[in-house]
């Protein structure tokens, strides 16, 4: 199977090196030339819970330097999704996969609405990877990964597609209800990453305070509101209890969006919190929680600089009106 890799970021370089130690015929997409460079040069350098070493992988900044991919697998951020999938049309044959592996709401529906539904499989995966440096990425936690048709049908291509990741030594398992498994990632998000980005604090420091971990709980339940409104079917009966585990257990992993905030970079607000806000406000469910979350990262984003202990006063007055 040939498989093409679109972006280098933390999970597109953990996923490219975990799929070339399996023998695969694996290609790293990368648009930005520098880095690139570096990464062909240097080759991929792993650490943390897979071990330590340095992986010599394919890498072009042009699709067209690519060979027609039977899987290509999406990593890019959630706002960079329009582009990613124009660059790959050269490289679609007609059994071509493409599968998202991108944080929050509305990926899917970008890649079909430019390929078509036919091409398209949508997952989820709880690998912890953290982006250290250019090519740099340190392994913070094993996890599974998701995949599964737009259709819930077990299709064959499923099967093989996430027999290729078990072999490679990356956790996989197909699914017949990908949205609800999009939406209870989601759901472990906005509780985490929005405040981990406010606050400058790792998963698991969140939960040292009370007052934010009420805020944490309120935006799940928030959203949970939202997704059954929207008619969204969850595996698990208890997204607060799974998003509160999933910080303990990460407890000392950065959120995405804190380590896009320390860059200066965009954040995926919109496609997480933000995405519940719209889509609260379509269908008549209140999210003053996630809006509030959504307008102190989108001030992040700007620029804005809040002071510590009056942010952290601002969260507690938050909690104290939940609680009423």
């Amino acid at each position: 199977m040939r498989i093409a890799i679109i972006g280098a970021g933390a999970i597109g370089c953990l996923f490219t090196a975990l799929f070339t130690e399996g023998g695969e015929d694996v290609i790293l997409i990368d648009r930005k030339a520098e880095r690139a460079r570096l990464i062909h040069e240097r080759g991929l350098k792993i650490s943390g819970v897979s071990g330590e070493r340095i992986i010599r992988v394919n890498i072009v900044t042009n699709p067209l330097l690519a060979e027609e991919s039977d899987l290509i697998i999406i990593a890019v951020k959630s706002y960079d999704t329009d582009t990613a999938v124009n660059s790959i049309l050269p490289i679609i044959h007609e059994k071509t996969a493409i599968l998202t592996l991108q944080n929050g709401l509305g990926n899917v529906e970008k890649i079909v609405s430019k390929v078509g539904v036919k091409y398209v499989l949508a997952g989820v995966t709880t690998q912890a990877s953290t982006l250290i440096n250019y090519g740099e990425i340190y392994h913070a936690a094993r996890g599974l990964t998701i995949i599964g048709e737009l259709n819930g049908i077990i299709t064959e291509r499923v099967r093989n597609i996430v027999n290729k990741f078990n072999q490679s030594d990356i956790e996989a398992k197909a699914s017949s209800n990908i949205y609800g498994a999009i939406w209870e990632k989601v759901l472990v998000n906005i509780g985490i990453n929005a405040l981990s980005a406010i606050t400058g604090m790792r998963n698991g420091e969140l939960l040292n305070i009370p007052e934010i971990k009420e805020i944490m709980i309120e935006a799940v339940k928030e959203g949970l509101r939202v997704a059954k409104a929207i008619g969204v079917k969850l595996e698990n009966d208890d997204p607060v209890r799974v998003m509160l585990n999933v910080a303990e257990i990460t407890r000392l992993n950065k959120s995405s969006m804190l380590q896009d905030i320390e860059r200066g970079s965009k954040t995926e607000i919109d496609s997480l919190n933000g995405a519940i806000v719209k889509l609260g406000s379509i269908y008549g469910i209140p999210t003053p929680i996630n809006k509030a979350l959504t307008d102190m990262v989108k001030g992040l984003e700007k620029g804005v600089k809040f002071d510590k202990q009056e942010l952290l006063n601002s969260l507690i007055k938050i909690a104290s009106i939940i609680n009423r």
